[in-house]
């Protein structure tokens, strides 16, 4: 047991956060509920929120009993508890869920990532059970002020007002404050290149597309398939004056890109013919093969896959794949690293699953079998209770936190991030250093 656990947290009806003055932080590992180790327990990021879980009352470990109690009243405060939970910001990967009791709920959770915090007397601080995995910086909330971006709105859509995609890409930023579609009016940092209305999978927890009995989508799917001059358009200015310039297909507001790849070869053409500068990314499930070297040919300088599991059945359950199969997955990582291109995969994390044993030893060698350059660490966004229940989690993982030191130990040059990157800093200095930093 930990040498020091900090207080429970919980929230009255009303939402006020407090902390327990006897029972004790847990944290839950898929359906188990679990204690923190010290060395997950850090400071919450700034710019994190946090928020209640509606009518599920928190568990906590109770030193007295030496177990683990639900806890639906507290001395002092009125009504029924209900946990809380962390949304990081980016950059930092979850090792624990929040601990609650379940048996109670009867609708889905919406589509967030769900982090176990406490408040720490000792440091007198929140602290999270999570691990810093990318340190850039660029994707700060802080780094967002719509004060400014107003004005930077109205001028390029007066500057391109017949160009679909940019009126699509407008109301992403202003409607759903997309850091990506900010960055395009900004002319900074990554922008986001929407191609697709379609998609051939039917994911879990899909954040555009959802049907009526889950819980809503956060965007709406763009409708068209933007024309490669309206791609190049936007791109390529991007591409020449922006900041550390990366323009990415594969965005929220879409289905998957891979399914208008022909587009997108003619659009990726162009705009490497119209400049050198700038680094061209797609983002996809990989679920058409053959398309890879397409892309490859047109000068895509990244590709991410994602995945929920490096495990067929698991990744089926998620994202209950339409006409492809986790095999044709497998063959575009491979095409993309056979093509000299940086590989990455979007690793969509959820304690419990992507630390199972049988997922360390899958994922150990998939990594050692087609040599990714990086895993994303990626919150999986989605109530946790129902992704384990459709996923099937037994038990509890063997430890996020370990699972990274192993990873990193079996394979020094594998690199863990959050973001996509530049190609000037696909291999930055001391990338083949141990995990975390600083240690040997």
């Amino acid at each position: 047991m930990p040498n020091h656990l900090p207080k429970l947290l919980f929230a009255d009806a009303a939402g006020t956060i407090f902390d327990h003055p006897e029972l004790c932080m847990a944290g839950m590992s898929g359906p188990e509920a679990v204690l923190p180790d010290q060395v997950e327990l850090i400071p919450l990021p700034e710019d994190s929120r946090l928020f209640t879980m509606p009518a599920l009352p928190p568990i906590a470990w109770d030193q007295r009993k030496k177990k683990f109690v639900t806890v639906e009243r507290a001395p002092g405060v009125r009504g029924r508890l209900q946990a809380v939970a962390a949304f990081m910001a980016p950059g930092y990967v979850r090792t624990l869920l929040p601990a609650c009791d379940y048996t109670g709920k009867t609708t889905h959770l919406p589509l967030w990532s769900y982090t176990a915090v406490t408040w720490d007397e000792q440091r007198e601080c929140f602290v999270v059970a999570a691990s810093k995995v990318d340190s850039n910086q660029n994707w700060n909330p802080c780094n967002y002020d719509d004060r400014t971006l107003d004005p930077l709105v109205r001028r390029l859509l007066k500057e391109l007002p017949d160009n679909r995609l940019l009126e699509q890409l407008a109301r992403c930023a202003v409607d759903y404050h997309c850091f990506a579609a900010k960055n395009l009016f900004y002319r900074r940092w990554e922008a986001p290149l929407p191609t697709s209305p379609a998609c051939n999978s039917a994911c879990l927890g899909c954040i555009s597309l959802q049907p009526s009995e889950c819980c809503p989508a956060n965007h709406e799917r763009i409708t068209f398939v933007p024309t490669p001059d309206e791609l190049c358009e936007i791109a390529v200015p991007h591409l020449e004056q922006a900041d550390q310039a990366i323009v990415s297909y594969g965005q929220g507001c879409e289905g998957d890109p891979i399914l208008q790849a022909d587009t997108i070869a003619d659009a990726t053409r162009r705009m490497k013919k119209a400049t050198s500068r700038g680094t061209v990314n797609f983002n996809s499930n990989g679920s058409l093969p053959g398309r890879i070297q397409l892309l490859c040919d047109a000068g895509m300088d990244s590709f991410r896959f994602s995945m929920n599991s490096v495990r067929e059945e698991l990744y089926n359950r998620y994202y209950r794949p339409r006409g492809y199969s986790f095999s044709d997955v497998l063959r575009s990582v491979r095409a993309a690293k056979e093509n000299g291109r940086f590989t990455m995969i979007n690793y969509l994390v959820s304690p419990g699953v992507s630390d199972a044993p049988e997922e360390v030893d899958a994922l150990l060698r998939f990594v050692g079998e087609y040599g990714v350059d990086m895993i994303q660490m990626r919150n999986l966004s989605i109530d946790p209770d129902y992704y384990n229940r459709e996923i099937g989690v037994p038990g509890r993982g063997t430890g996020m936190y370990n699972l990274l030191v192993r990873l990193k130990q079996e394979y020094p040059k594998l690199q863990f991030g959050y973001y996509n990157r530049t190609k000037e800093n696909f291999f930055p200095a001391g990338f083949e250093s141990a995990w975390p930093p600083g240690e040997a």
